[in-house]
């Protein structure tokens, strides 16, 4: 008999188990799709790379990690169509990570030309699309966005993997501004609008004096 009872809990534990997980799985799926991307995004990240063990914010003193990275667009303007990454310093950089099937990296490249035709004389921006890392996209799709978005600013895409965890990327899009010294003053994750743009690049500019 006690054994019959025994099983009776245990059926009744499985089966609350196995709602609980239903319940979760309709919660999830009734996240919208940004939010879902997100997460998957993270989980991926979490995953393959590692989690950072260092936080991001203010007038950070690491140097920014070499990398080499081949243009889609702007080699008029960056002078070459391969660079290392190393060449663009002399000049504060605003370096947005993004991909072509990224929702919130769509959403924010409109405010990203605005910032780029009032700031391109002061900072250089440069957009790099690691899409195929992170399972959103295709070179072929970060192209199109850029055409269907009439996106003028240089951006291009890197065969090194690795930039992902050297950038310590944790969500798409990021962004990290970088001083005329290559130090790295901030990282932002998330989508920016152009009035956060400028406050974080004129707070850089003004520390160096500019």
């Amino acid at each position: 008999m006690a054994k019959r009872k025994t099983g009776s809990r245990v059926t009744k534990t499985a089966r609350a188990n196995s709602q609980r997980r239903r319940r979760y799985y309709r919660w999830l799926a009734g996240l919208g799709g940004t939010a879902l991307g997100a997460i998957v995004v993270a989980v991926i990240l979490s995953s393959v790379f590692g989690a950072s063990d260092t936080t991001s914010s203010g007038a950070s003193e690491d140097l920014a990690p070499n990398f080499s990275f081949t243009l889609y667009q702007g080699e008029d303007k960056l002078g070459a169509e391969k660079l290392d990454f190393a060449q663009l310093q002399g000049k504060p950089i605003v370096l947005n990570f993004w991909a072509g099937l990224c929702p919130p990296c769509r959403a924010e490249m409109p405010d990203l030309q605005r910032f780029y035709d009032e700031s391109k004389d002061q900072v250089t921006l440069i957009g790099i699309d690691i899409g195929p890392f992170m399972g959103l996209g295709s070179h072929r799709d970060a192209r199109n966005l850029l055409r269907e978005l009439d996106i003028t600013y240089p951006a291009g895409f890197t065969n090194d993997r690795g930039i992902v965890r050297k950038y310590e990327v944790l969500s798409m899009p990021t962004t990290v501004f970088i001083d005329s010294q290559g130090e790295i003053f901030e990282r932002w994750t998330g989508a920016l609008n152009r009035d956060t743009l400028a406050s974080i690049t004129d707070a850089m500019l003004h520390r160096e004096g500019k």
